[in-house]
């Protein structure tokens, strides 16, 4: 059953402990684990059709799931509880190795390669867990196979978005006619004038950010200028942004290279959205402080 209104958001810290799940598409079975098969807040097509989605949206997809699934439970709130819940621990990890381990790399270390290693189980089992439900049959799992082995032979985001829309074209040809399985239909608390109003707010923010920073020279509003393009340009998991996030604050002399690999190397360490990885170049930044990892 829905979360009624006088609860709020608060049933979205649920999501909160997710935080001990690494990456992407890890943390995309344990939300079909956590929130599909045990608690049962959304059904399987519901779900995939959500994945689908934040996949095809720029920005971090693991995030933007978890936003959804707190918006279909308790509306805005909720979203911002299930981002809260899950991306707040990461952060505050990041915040607290950026001011402990300065100097230290950390990239190569044993006992995250063992981390690292123990997280490919995870992601196995979430694929397999999700392509029993959602790739039956011959020509499906050919297109699900087909399309993983193209996403690892050209990793690029143009390439991923061109399989999405190669894949939805064959399966409307050839599964058309289909009987579909009788779903629960998703309910989202927010209105489309509300959804238009931040649509709308998503590309003023990006358009008007570059102006202000021309007219007001401030390390703050162009910090936040770099990072709001990086979060809202880029396609795929964290790593895609990594390189975009180099170019903005190692050349601007906010950090040092060596500074910014270290911190990869600690975001590698914690678990939890890439994408927090962010508040650890706040931090150390020629800014710095909890104020400016924040805004970041």
């Amino acid at each position: 059953m829905p979360i009624e209104s006088h609860t709020g958001g608060f049933k979205g810290f649920a999501a909160f402990r997710t935080y001990i799940v690494w990456r992407p598409i890890a943390h995309l079975g344990y939300f079909h684990e956590e929130y599909v098969k045990r608690r049962k807040w959304l059904d399987e097509k519901n779900y995939a059709d959500l994945v689908a989605l934040c996949q095809f949206l720029p920005g971090p997809a693991s995030s933007q799931v978890g936003i959804a699934i707190g918006i279909q439970r308790a509306g805005l709130i909720g979203g911002l509880m299930a981002w809260l819940g899950f991306s707040l621990p990461s952060a505050i990890a990041l915040m607290f190795f950026a001011w402990v381990l300065k100097g230290l790399n950390i990239q190569h270390a044993g006992w995250l390669q063992g981390l690292m290693i123990v997280a490919i189980a995870v992601v196995a089992q979430a694929v397999w867990g999700m392509a029993s439900k959602l790739a039956t049959g011959k020509t499906r799992g050919t297109i699900a196979v087909l399309s993983a082995v193209v996403t690892m032979l050209v990793p690029t985001s143009m390439v991923q978005v061109l399989i999405i829309i190669v894949s939805g074209l064959i399966g409307w040809r050839f599964f058309k006619n289909d009987t579909m399985q009788e779903t629960q239909q998703m309910k989202l608390k927010i209105s489309r004038k509300t959804g238009i109003v931040f649509l709308t707010l998503f590309f003023a923010v990006l358009f008007v950010l570059p102006l202000l920073r021309l007219g007001i020279h401030n390390q703050g509003l162009a910090m936040f200028d770099s990072f709001y393009r990086a979060g809202a340009l880029v396609f795929g998991g964290g790593h895609v942004v990594l390189p975009l996030l180099q170019q903005d604050v190692v050349p601007t002399g906010w950090m040092t290279n060596a500074q910014f690999l270290a911190g990869y190397g600690a975001a590698q360490a914690v678990p939890g959205p890439l994408f927090t990885f962010s508040s650890y170049l706040g931090f150390v930044s020629a800014l710095g402080g909890i104020i400016i990892s924040a805004l970041a």
